[in-house]
Order: structure tokens, then C-alpha cells, then sequence
């Protein structure tokens, strides 16, 4: 007599698992759209958890850095607008041999600021990589020897050299982008 055959073989059962998860995963994630100080504080919580550990565990000092270079990096991105005006020029200029400009009068077309990362998967991300870090600061692995001043130093030149053109543009153009509500951003007087 032979035995009724399974209607889930392991692997479509693991697949729908898998998918419910997914599926409760971006239910929470929808749920948490609006409250974005609330998800800002959470993530800085787990930051500040992650830099407790650090110093209480005296090591993971590669894990660290390789944390900060990947904010640094969602930061830029978060800063950055999606369609550079000032690299469509010199697009631009190969094409018609004319020199684009950004408008400076009312007149002139207006480009809404449309962020190359948007806000809730800068937040996403960051939160995702910080729990990663401090997940890996609990494996004697990721414990490599390194002499800690040096990353600093590091990436404090990184974050300059990388920063450098979005912080003459925000002090040229009084740009804020963290004010809540609009994108605060007026053409100061020259």
C-alpha cells in the first residue's frame, strides 16, 4: 500500500514561509511610513547600542568603520539629487555646444529637489546595516587587530573629500536638509 503523496514538497513549503515573512516584513514597514522621527529615534538607539558595545567590548574596530563608511556613503546619496543639473550640462555641452546653467530667475523652469535616496530607504538601510554591525560585533571573526586612530583619521579625510562639494553647496545656496516639512533651499545674495 503505498502512502498518499505530500501536497507541499519541502522546498514549496519553505518558499511560502519564506513569502509570509516577506509579506508581514513590508506590512511593518508600510505601517511605519509616517512616523518618521519615531523611526529616526529607534534607528538612534540602535546606533548608540551599537557604540556601547564598541567601547564596553574594546574591539570590532573594522566593523565600526566599515559601518561609518557605509552611512557616510548612504548620507551622499541622501544628499545628492536624483538628476544633477550641473552633469546634464556638460552632457549638454557635448551634444549642442551650448553651456547649461542652473535658472536663477522666476521665469526660468522650475526642478522640483528629487533626492537620489529617498529618505525611508536611506532609513531603511541604515537601520538594516547597524543591526548588521552590531549582530557581527558579537563573533570573536570580525574581531580584526587594527590601530583604531588610524580609521578615524580615515574616514574623517573620506567623509571631506566626499562631502566637500555638497557642503560648499549647502553654505552657497543656505541649503537645510533636514528641516521638516519642505526642502528648505534660497539662493543666498552674492
Amino acid at each position: 500500500m503505498d502512502a498518499p503523496e505530500p501536497d507541499q514538497t519541502p522546498f514549496s513549503a519553505v518558499t511560502t514561509q519564506t513569502s509570509r515573512l516577506q509579506r508581514r516584513y513590508q506590512a511593518l514597514l508600510d505601517q511605519s511610513t509616517p512616523y518618521v522621527a519615531y523611526r529616526w529615534v529607534g534607528t538612534g538607539v540602535a546606533l548608540l547600542l551599537f557604540f556601547a558595545r564598541i567601547f564596553v567590548a574594546q574591539g570590532w574596530y573594522i566593523v565600526a568603520y566599515a559601518l561609518g563608511i557605509y552611512l557616510l556613503n548612504l548620507f551622499l546619496a541622501f544628499l545628492q539629487p536624483k538628476f544633477d543639473p550641473s552633469n546634464e550640462a556638460l552632457d549638454n555641452d557635448m551634444e549642442d555646444g551650448s553651456v547649461g546653467s542652473l535658472p536663477t530667475k522666476q521665469d526660468e523652469e522650475f526642478r522640483p529637489f528629487i533626492r537620489r535616496l529617498p529618505e525611508f530607504k536611506f532609513w531603511e538601510s541604515a537601520t538594516r546595516v547597524i543591526l548588521i554591525a552590531f549582530f557581527c560585533s558579537w563573533f570573536e571573526v570580525f574581531n580584526v587587530p587594527v590601530f583604531w586612530p588610524v580609521l578615524v583619521m580615515y574616514w574623517f579625510i573620506l567623509f571631506f573629500l566626499t562631502m566637500r562639494k555638497q557642503i560648499q553647496h549647502m553654505i552657497k545656496y543656505r541649503y537645510v536638509p533636514f528641516s521638516i516639512g519642505k526642502t528648505r533651499y534660497t539662493r543666498s545674495s552674492e
